[in-house]
């Protein structure tokens, strides 16, 4: 049961409380401040994240990071693109054998720094890699600049109650010892699930636990040793313990090879990593890596689970999960924090909608059908993902009951060109090829579609696809993201046009006879104090052009057809010809959208 708050009068009044300062509950604060949303967001924790963890930033991701206005510090920091074109399979790391560290394979990686063409038609942006313990610290910054004295470290949630008009909590100032209250309207659960779950009455369900690991963060000098400086993500096969390693560049000033930090994770079928000593861990790593006498500064070893869980509910009346409090993944594939951070995206827009009475209350309850099944997905993934790493440890024949020379005998049959061990070596590439599905699993971070009430199906059937996890083909079928295309204005100035959808606003994008859809949508957002905007894009004619023709080939409706953009993004509506009561059409799909009943204008 919630722990109930006894209080006459809360100190503080807000629209929007947010519980934790991670990834989730920091985009949640700058998105809601680039919507003029009043918060405030308190963390029981006196500072941002000290692992580095969660560290690739996917294209959808990076887009809503330029929303808040902090890509292009993000990109400053993060890993160089020719630092992430690639992730290697290795022999071992060091030692005197002089097949140890040779290359197995490689796979290019995350749009191999948008050379790859099926990114550079997803979205403007490539991805980045920046560990949290650094983009965390340029995501607080800039919260606390767009909400000054309402971005509170240190302050923790102890209790909650809530009532048909808000929640009321108690918060708990850990820098002076007192205590405050704070009503809301609505409260954003981003706290990694360490209270706000269990104070509504929301269970987590786990969806299995595929190893578990230990990890080392370390300082190290490996510029000898490592590699293939195009490489982000090493898998190395380790003679020595029969293990997978994976060690992972950390910067922060320089990348590849000539990396200061590096994270190394191994995982664990024999002793628990949680019975495993500090000293132990890095024991096992220098034998691992065959690095016995390489000086090394460890800045701090930990133990976990590779494991995948979700909440039963991303909803408790007036609380929301959003990011690990609602879901939690396995690294592989990079996408827990992302889909924290997608979580927020999706939801602040409707919490300004409501709260400014432009959408009925009824908007909320699409949250947890768009965004679950998505997570879902996203889980389901990341463990697949860390099964078919194993099998790559099986495939080559390793072991970690057998000895270091009968590992490396097989490790070695991998490396031949003897005939004898050709179909040995078949078997293990083929087991690593079959990781594409990990590093250019476009589709998975692009190609989801919602399905809620605040998406109006056409009717149409959604388009198959070649490949569900590794091919992204934009479509304006309604749920999808809006696809990506590059625009000129009159005077030839391009520009994305993800950059016409305004914060906060519904975009109507006609085709160039569709002038009759662009004035319905201007007398429906007079008659109705709607924040939509409306354009036509053609390759001849419109307001802006279609020079390239990805418009052309994404958008589904003919010249006189019209598409309807939510404020995240998302296509929630579209008519591919002209319609004979233009008004009447769109204020009904609209209305549907926000829960409302709109005047056609």
């Amino acid at each position: 049961m919630p722990t109930k708050v006894q209080t006459a009068a809360p100190d503080l009044e807000v629209p929007v409380l947010i519980v934790g300062g991670g990834g989730a509950g920091l985009t949640s604060s700058m998105l809601l401040s680039g919507l003029g949303v009043e918060h405030l967001l308190v963390s029981g924790l006196p500072t941002t994240s000290i692992l580095p963890k969660a560290h690739v930033l996917n294209q959808r991701t990076m887009e809503i990071l330029e929303d808040a206005g902090i890509a292009e510090a993000i990109y400053a920091r993060s890993t160089p693109a020719q630092n992430m074109r690639a992730m290697g399979w290795y022999a071992g790391l060091a030692g005197d054998d002089p097949d140890m560290g040779k290359t197995i394979a490689r796979i290019e990686c995350w749009g191999d720094a948008l050379d790859n063409v099926n990114w550079q038609q997803a979205s403007p942006l490539r991805s980045a890699n920046l560990p949290q313990i650094r983009l965390e610290p340029i995501m607080k910054a800039r919260a606390e600049a767009l909400n000054p004295g309402r971005v509170r470290f240190h302050h923790e949630l102890t209790a909650l109650d809530q009532d048909a008009e808000g929640v009321t909590a108690r918060i708990t100032n850990h820098d002076d010892g007192s205590d405050y209250t704070v009503r809301a309207r609505y409260v954003l659960g981003c706290d990694g699930g360490r209270t706000i779950p269990r104070l509504v009455g929301i269970a987590h369900q786990g969806l299995g636990v595929v190893a578990q690991m230990a990890t080392a963060h370390v300082s190290a000098d490996l510029s000898q040793l490592a590699r293939d400086p195009d490489v982000l993500i090493r898998w190395i096969w380790c003679p020595a313990i029969g293990e997978m390693a994976v060690l992972v560049p950390m910067g922060p000033d320089h990348w590849g090879p000539e990396s200061e930090e590096w994270v190394f994770h191994i995982t664990s079928h024999g002793d628990r990593p949680s019975d495993l000593s500090d000293v132990q861990i890095v024991a096992n790593m220098r034998l691992a890596l065959g690095i016995p006498d390489l000086p090394v500064t460890v800045h701090k070893t930990t133990r976990w689970a590779l494991e995948g869980m979700q909440a039963e509910r991303f909803r408790a009346g007036r609380v929301f999960l959003v990011g690990d409090a609602a879901h939690r993944h396995p690294p592989t594939g990079g996408l827990g924090l992302t889909s924290g951070i997608q979580d927020a995206h999706n939801l602040c827009w409707k919490i300004a909608a409501v709260l400014k009475g432009e959408a009925g209350a009824a908007l909320l309850d699409s949250y947890e059908p768009e965004r679950a099944p998505v997570d879902g997905r996203n889980i389901q993934r990341s463990m697949e993902n860390s099964v078919a790493h194993m099998a790559i440890g099986q495939a080559m024949g390793l072991s970690p009951t057998a000895t270091a020379e009968q590992n490396w005998a097989q490790v070695k049959r991998v490396l031949s060109d003897r005939p004898e061990d050709a179909a040995h070596r078949a078997t293990a590439l083929r087991a690593i090829r079959a990781l594409s599905m990990e590093a250019n699993e476009l589709n998975i971070e692009y190609g989801y579609r919602y399905a809620s009430g605040a998406i109006v199906g056409d009717g149409s059937v959604a388009p198959a696809n070649v490949d569900e996890i590794r091919l992204y083909e934009p479509s304006t079928f309604p749920g999808s993201p809006l696809p990506h295309a590059w625009l000129d204005d009159a005077q030839g100035r391009r520009l994305p046009i993800k950059d016409l959808v305004r914060p906060g606003r519904f975009l109507l994008i006609a085709g160039e006879n569709g002038a009759a859809w662009c004035a319905a949508a201007e007398a429906l957002a007079v008659a109705n104090g709607l924040p939509l905007d409306a354009l036509r894009i053609g390759h001849l004619d419109g307001d802006l052009y279609d020079p390239r023709l990805m418009w052309a080939r994404a958008r589904g409706i003919s010249e006189s057809g019209a598409v309807l953009v939510r404020p995240d993004r998302v296509i929630c509506w579209r008519q591919a010809e002209a319609g004979q009561d233009p008004a009447a059409a769109l204020a009904a799909a609209l209305g549907q959208v926000l829960g409302r009943t709109l005047a056609a204008g």
